[in-house]
């Protein structure tokens, strides 16, 4: 029976663990080869081995997306070429998350999330899209986040960059859409298994109090949301953000005390 994505091709930055881990096994098991990418040799393997151990199709690309746009155009150039001359879908994944406060951030720090989380994806985009255009059909799916739209007294650099990738997808898809190429975001909520023994009082199921779901999400969540956006199903689908984060950026509930 053929799945979602028989004959499709993808990148998925930032896939050798967390939530582009999930997006790439899921991805591979709809029926895309998919590019796993990363900056360690050692998890890239494990993701690739354990894709292909399930039937899948799947080769690793090491890569450190620093913001500069050789390093997105040489992850470009090689996934390109492992994936037989196109790439029809792109994951914009890879970012880094530090929580401190603005007083606390330094310039350093400062520039290299923007590098990694803004920076690297938009050249990225730059040389991938247009091939995209060209065919006449292409999927690009970026990872926002909640905390780029409910503000939260911590990490306000992370989710500014959020919130500039949410732009681009909007004017992106604007850029790239009348050629066939629809681009998409999701933004994850709180996304992390349960505390081990339930009590709630981690700080990340915290955050989820007062939502309908109540508890942190997983990363296959958002990989099934990522396949949907991936697939023909979306045909229709550009320029939207999906919010998969158990209802914490649009819905409040009575939360127990």
């Amino acid at each position: 029976m053929p799945s979602r994505l028989t004959g499709k091709t993808a990148l998925v930055t930032g896939s050798t663990s967390n939530i582009g881990r999930a997006i790439a096994t899921a991805f591979a098991a709809e029926g895309a080869h998919v590019i796993v990418s990363g900056r360690s040799q050692q998890r890239g393997a494990e993701v690739v081995d354990a894709i292909r151990s399930a039937g899948g199709r799947a080769d690793f690309v090491a890569s450190d997306l620093d913001g500069s746009a050789k390093a997105s155009n040489d992850l470009a150039v090689e996934a390109t070429r492992l994936l037989g001359g196109h790439i029809d879908v792109l994951v914009n994944n890879a970012g880094i998350f530090p929580g401190a406060t603005t007083a606390a951030t330094d310039e350093a720090t400062f520039d290299a999330v923007y590098a990694v989380n803004v920076k690297a994806p938009y050249f990225l985009t730059a040389a991938i899209a247009p091939a995209m255009a060209e065919r006449g059909r292409g999927a690009i799916i970026n990872l926002g986040s909640w905390v780029a739209r409910l503000g939260i007294p911590i990490g306000s650099l992370y989710s500014s960059t959020k919130g500039a990738i949410e732009t681009l997808t909007k004017n992106w898809a604007a850029e790239f859409g009348p050629a066939g190429v629809r681009v998409n975001a999701i933004s994850p909520g709180v996304i992390r298994p349960p505390a081990p023994d339930g009590s709630g009082d981690d700080p990340a199921e915290m955050m989820m109090h007062g939502t309908p779901a109540g508890s942190t999400g997983t990363p296959e969540g958002i990989a099934h949301a990522a396949v949907y956006l991936a697939s023909d199903e979306a045909s229709f689908v550009h320029g939207t953000v999906i919010d998969v984060d158990g209802g914490r950026v649009g819905v409040a509930v009575l939360a127990p005390r």
